[in-house]
């Protein structure tokens, strides 16, 4: 089993992940298979590109506009996970939307509240489940399973946290243990997770990019071909990527955004209690997912992607088919109205949406 650090560095996480080299599948060949041949995603993977400059002098731009609420949620963040936990902390990110979160959160925690803090980073797949191999070897690290702090950066419908959820129980039973399945995320738009920063869909600068903001790791990927049963799941390393790589670069200008804004926040932080609104939350993510279901005719949910990370994350890697915003002119949202024009996927407007963006997946199986 390889245990590598992406293009972090080494203090910063250790990322089970298999680097792996495996055939490169075209999108749309992908999406056919996914959806005619059932194919399980996780098999496959279409090889990324960089951004083109017009796309990267906008992630800058936006970046700098929501730097401040990021770091802001950090902080809230990190300050419920030690209202949480006691001791040290053994960080779980979920790679790889988790991993520049846990990253930050790491060093967050270490700076800001003196707290020993790991933090790993594991493969969880739908309908594939957690990493139980990269989980069995951080409890050899850390057996103090109180410790252990599922991280992730968003949620969308909820199905990576029901996933977490039952990879966990199943995990617990085989093998006597009481590890909490608890998810810690920085906007929860779903009404899902644990604990939260935010239930509002703002724009997560990192899910902005793909690999160039995430250590430089893929996807996750579980192919029998390339995976044994001892192994972590595996990844692609873009290591040619390597000149392009902005992962550091993000993580020092966010601390540096902390460091502003640490000490209002922390002494303003009132702890509140978030079951209430949790409960609208997942009332409103139930409706706006059912109303999509009917106005577009979609039975499959999996092709429907609601909230900025989501929306942003087709347009990126999967074959869309149509993205709908709460406003075609809001700041949050630019990079998909680039992002659409230069792949020539219909927009649409819809100031009565839940969220601020929405993107349907196409149906290829129609084709």
């Amino acid at each position: 089993m390889s245990i590598f650090s992406g293009s972090y560095l080494t203090g910063d996480v250790q990322i089970l992940l298999k680097s792996i080299n495996i055939k490169d599948t075209p999108i749309i060949e992908k999406e056919r298979l996914i959806q005619v041949e059932k194919r399980h995603y996780s098999e496959m993977i279409t090889r990324e590109s960089l951004p083109s400059e017009q796309y990267l002098t906008l992630f800058q731009s936006i970046f700098a506009q929501n730097q401040h609420r990021l770091a802001v949620d950090l902080i809230i963040l990190a300050l419920k996970i030690c209202q949480c936990k006691q001791g040290e902390i053994t960080l779980i990110s979920l790679a790889r939307a988790g991993t520049p979160i846990g990253v930050l959160l790491k060093r967050i925690l270490q700076q800001y509240f003196n707290r020993i803090c790991h933090h790993y980073s594991i493969s969880i797949i739908r309908d594939r489940g957690l990493d139980v191999n990269a989980l069995r070897h951080i409890i050899k690290q850390h057996p103090n399973l109180d410790s252990f702090t599922f991280i992730d950066g968003w949620t969308g419908k909820g199905v990576i946290t029901q996933e977490l959820h039952k990879s966990v129980t199943d995990f617990n039973q085989q093998y006597h243990t009481n590890i909490s399945s608890d998810l810690y995320v920085l906007n929860d738009i779903a009404g899902v997770a644990a604990v939260t920063a935010s239930f509002d869909d703002y724009l997560i600068p990192s899910s902005l990019l793909n690999s160039t903001i995430s250590g430089l790791i893929s996807r996750s990927i579980l192919h029998r071909d390339y995976i044994n049963e001892d192994d972590f799941h595996g990844c692609l390393y873009y290591e040619e990527f390597l000149q392009h790589d902005l992962s550091n670069w993000f993580v020092t200008e966010t601390m540096r955004s902390v460091a502003d804004v640490a000490a209002i926040t922390i002494k303003n932080f009132s702890g509140q209690n978030d079951s209430a609104i949790k409960w609208e939350v997942q009332q409103r993510s139930i409706n706006f997912i059912n109303q999509i279901k009917q106005d577009y005719g979609i039975s499959n949910i999996n092709l429907i992607k609601p909230g900025i990370g989501e929306a942003t994350r087709v347009l990126l890697r999967r074959v869309p088919d149509l993205v709908i915003l709460k406003n075609l002119q809001a700041q949050e949202t630019r990079h998909l109205v680039l992002l659409a024009e230069e792949k020539q996927v219909p927009l649409l407007e819809d100031p009565a949406m839940s969220y601020q963006a929405l993107s349907i997946i196409k149906n290829v199986s129609h084709d």
